[in-house]
C-alpha cells in the first residue's frame, strides 16, 4: 500500500490553523466607546426636579459623545429599584446611574435593606448640589416657618408634609423634631405627584427641588417660605434660610451624581468624567442650572467619592438617632 505525501502536510496546517485561530480571535480590536446606545437609568418619575437634571446631561453627553443616551425612568421605593438595576448592570459604559442622596446616603440605613451595596457601584462625577426650599400649600395661614410652628402646635397631628424621596422625609421628621411639632408624614412615588398634593392642598407643606419651586410659584397655589441649606438661594435671594429664621444648625441639601458598575473600565469612566466636567462648566448648562436653583460642582471621581462616604455617615448617624425607618 503506498503512503500519500500530502496526509503530514494536510495534518500539519489543519493543526496549525487550530491553534492560531484563537490568536486570530482575541487579535480583533475593540469597538471604540461608545459603539451603541447608553442607558441613564433615572430611579424617579418623569416630571421630578432629578429627572430634569438628568434630561439635560443626558442630551449634552449624548452631544459630546456623539451617540445615543437613553433616559429610563426606574422610579419605586425611593430610588431603590432604580438603583438596584444599576447595580447589576454590565460594568462596560452602556450603562450610568444617576444617583441621589436620598437613595446612595440614606437608604441604606432607612431602609433594613437594600437592593444594593455602594460597593456595586463606581462613582463618575458629583454633578450638583440641590438646596430644598420650604414651600406651604398657597390656603396654609402662615407666610414664615415661625408662623407655620406656632401653627402646627395649635393644630398637632392636623397638617400634613409629603416626601417623594427619602431627603424629604428626613427634612420633614428633622422639622417636627427641631420645632417640637407634629405633622404627619405622606409618602408619594416621584416628585410630579407629591407637586400635585401640595398645589392640591392634600398637604400643607413639603421641602421641595429648587427646580419644582420655579415651577410651581406661577399658579399662585404654594409660597416657599425658607430655604434649608447654609446660604440664601440666588434664585430666592428673599428667601430666609432656617437657621435665619430660629432654627439653627437645620441644613437639608441634597446632591445629584453619576455613577456606573463597579468594575467599569478606568478609561471609560474617565472619559465621562471629563465630558460631563465639560457640560457643567459650559455657559449654557450653567445659565441653565441657575434658572432651576442648582448648584454644579464637577471634580474627579475620588472627590464624589469622598463625598458621598460623608455623606452617607452623617445621614445615617442622623437616621438612626432619630430612630426612623422607611414607611
Amino acid at each position: 500500500m503506498k503512503l500519500s505525501r500530502t496526509a503530514p502536510m494536510i495534518s500539519l496546517l489543519t493543526l496549525l490553523a487550530a491553534l492560531l485561530a484563537p490568536i486570530s480571535a482575541f487579535a480583533q480590536p475593540a469597538a471604540p466607546y461608545p459603539s451603541k446606545p447608553i442607558r441613564f437609568i433615572v430611579p424617579f418619575p418623569p416630571g421630578g426636579g432629578g429627572d430634569i437634571v438628568a434630561r439635560l446631561i443626558g442630551t449634552r453627553l449624548a452631544e459630546a459623545l456623539n451617540n445615543p443616551v437613553v433616559v429610563d425612568n426606574k422610579p419605586g421605593a425611593q430610588g431603590n429599584i432604580g438603583a438596584g438595576l444599576g447595580a447589576r448592570a454590565p460594568a462596560d459604559g452602556y450603562t450610568l446611574l444617576f444617583g441621589h442622596s436620598g437613595t446612595h446616603s440614606i437608604n441604606p440605613t432607612l431602609y433594613a435593606q437594600v437592593p444594593f451595596k455602594e460597593s456595586d457601584f463606581q462613582p463618575v462625577i458629583w454633578m450638583m448640589n440641590v438646596p430644598q426650599v420650604v414651600t406651604l400649600s398657597a390656603s396654609v395661614q402662615a407666610t414664615g416657618i415661625q408662623e407655620f410652628i406656632s401653627l402646627a402646635k395649635r393644630n398637632p397631628g392636623a397638617m400634613n408634609f409629603g416626601s417623594a424621596g427619602a431627603i424629604q422625609q428626613l427634612a420633614g421628621e428633622l422639622l417636627n423634631a427641631q420645632a417640637g411639632i407634629k405633622i404627619t408624614h405622606v409618602p408619594y412615588k416621584g416628585g410630579a405627584a407629591m407637586v400635585n398634593a401640595l398645589l392640591g392642598g392634600e398637604i400643607q407643606l413639603s421641602f421641595l427641588d429648587p427646580a419644582n419651586v420655579v415651577q410651581t410659584v406661577p399658579t399662585g397655589k404654594v409660597k416657599p417660605i425658607a430655604v434649608a441649606s447654609q446660604k440664601r438661594s440666588k434664585i430666592f435671594p428673599d428667601l430666609p434660610t432656617l437657621n435665619e429664621a430660629g432654627l439653627p444648625g437645620f441644613e437639608v441639601t441634597s446632591w445629584n451624581g453619576l455613577l456606573v458598575p463597579a468594575g467599569t473600565p478606568r478609561d471609560i469612566v474617565l472619559r465621562l468624567n471629563a465630558e460631563v466636567n465639560k457640560i457643567l462648566t459650559s455657559t449654557e448648562m450653567t445659565a441653565r442650572l441657575s434658572v432651576l436653583g442648582y448648584e454644579p460642582v464637577g471634580g474627579t471621581p475620588e472627590q464624589f467619592s469622598s463625598h458621598i462616604s460623608q455623606e452617607t455617615a452623617k445621614w445615617g448617624k442622623i437616621v438612626r438617632d432619630a430612630k426612623m425607618s422607611a414607611e
